[in-house]
């Protein structure tokens, strides 16, 4: 009679045990629907429009070189004997803000395409950072992805190993 009752329980502690497990698994299904998100995504084509943006800024630059260059070889009334010509301070201040301006444009882009890689994490940080002198596009967006880069879920996508479909297992 015991070994009749025993099998009778079994069955039934067998179903109790399938759904803890599966209440566990909806849990966790449950948990993982709300897992903490991030705007990597987002961030990554916010960089790409102002890497374009600050290629297209640089242009600026151009337009101040040539007018130097228009002001150097145009003939002058006045003095002859100018240790300098002012058109050259013109062409100096223009081609190293051109210099400066794609320069911080390719690196931006380059910023963007490593975000959408999740790759070179510290490139990314240094970027954001230099982001935050370049005016209030590259002030707003440079501090928001440093608060993103942050998070400790989105510092884990970057870590060698990261599994997507298990995002919780790297976090420390």
């Amino acid at each position: 009679m015991e070994k009749n009752q025993n099998q009778n329980n079994n069955p039934n502690q067998q179903q109790q045990q399938f759904r803890q497990q599966a209440g566990s698994q909806q849990y966790q299904q449950h948990f993982y629907n709300y897992m903490p998100t991030d705007n990597l995504s987002t961030f990554a084509t916010l960089h790409l429009v102002k890497g374009i943006l600050t290629i297209l800024f640089s242009l600026f630059f151009l337009l101040y070189m040539f007018i130097g260059t228009a002001m150097t070889f145009a003939p002058m009334n006045g003095d002859v004997d100018m240790p300098f010509h002012p058109g050259n301070i013109f062409v100096i201040i223009g081609g190293l803000g051109f210099l400066i301006t794609v320069t911080i444009g390719i690196l931006t882009l380059l910023a963007g395409k490593y975000i959408k890689e999740r790759r070179n994490y510290n490139f990314i940080f240094a970027i954001a950072i230099i982001n935050c002198i370049t005016g209030v596009l590259g002030i707003v967006l440079g501090i928001f992805t440093i608060l993103d880069l942050n998070k400790p879920h989105v510092q884990a996508q970057f870590q060698p190993g990261y599994d997507p479909l298990n995002p919780l297992s790297n976090i420390q």
